[in-house]
């Protein structure tokens, strides 16, 4: 049977009956790249932490997505002005699946946001303006966000390292945030030629996280072959995850 890859959705208004109304969403830039890499996506939506073992026992992978930024407060500071579409109700649910995905050992894919969010889960913090800190370049919007315009050097002996390589990788930027002070049992694998993290992998070797600041999803969607990769050793982690339990 195929693994079955929960996708962190995001809250959206919808407009309906001639009113908004709260919805959630996932792009089918996410799901088609399951898909594409042998797994069953479903989206799970942002619940109390309380749900949060109901939701991770029925999938095989957490893949966590992109969307607004993170309330500043849950890392102990004060919000910028640059600050927008935070969600507590999302950040509470996905700090929640975060750490209970770490004591299971569950195969998690975190992309964007989903980085940022296992660093603050963790006890790190975060640039919550790259170009108020003189950092520019990180911020691709539109059609520009599905073609590499920025490099990642990947460092070796790291997971992303053993699926695409070592070294210096073309990949995009769709960011105002990045990471600060790294969290615990957490280490760095990839930057940009500026200093910003661009991945993170967890020290524990148990725990089989990939974690990147760019978007894969994105790439993947013009033949990019190294993000097509990515998500089949996620996906293949997760059929594995399902076959040990």
């Amino acid at each position: 049977m195929q693994p079955v890859i929960g996708i962190t959705g995001r809250p959206k208004e919808i407009l309906s009956a001639e009113m908004n109304v709260r919805s959630y969403a996932v792009f089918h830039m996410y799901t088609d790249s399951v898909l594409a890499a042998g797994g069953v996506p479903v989206m799970l939506i942002p619940t109390s932490p309380d749900f949060a073992d109901a939701q991770l026992d029925r999938i095989d992978g957490l893949l966590m997505t992109g969307g607004g930024d993170i309330a500043p407060e849950r890392y102990g500071q004060n919000r910028h002005e640059s600050v927008t579409d935070v969600d507590h109700e999302r950040d509470e649910f996905e700090l929640a699946l975060v750490k209970k995905v770490k004591e299971r050992g569950m195969p998690t894919f975190a992309i964007c946001r989903g980085l940022q969010m296992v660093n603050i889960a963790f006890g790190g913090s975060l640039v919550q303006d790259l170009p108020s800190h003189g950092s520019h370049g990180h911020d691709i919007i539109g059609d520009g966000a599905y073609d590499p315009h920025s490099i990642a050097r990947i460092e070796p002996d790291s997971r992303i390292a053993g699926i695409i390589g070592e070294g210096d990788h073309g990949v995009n930027s769709i960011h105002h945030q990045a990471i600060e002070e790294l969290g615990t049992g957490l280490r760095v694998v990839g930057s940009a030629a500026d200093g910003t993290v661009e991945a993170i992998e967890a020290t524990d070797p148990t725990w089989d996280l990939i974690a990147m600041q760019w978007h894969p999803e994105f790439l993947g969607m013009r033949d990019h072959s190294e993000s097509h990769d990515l998500f089949v050793a996620f996906v293949e982690a997760a059929a594995k995850y399902r076959a040990d339990q």
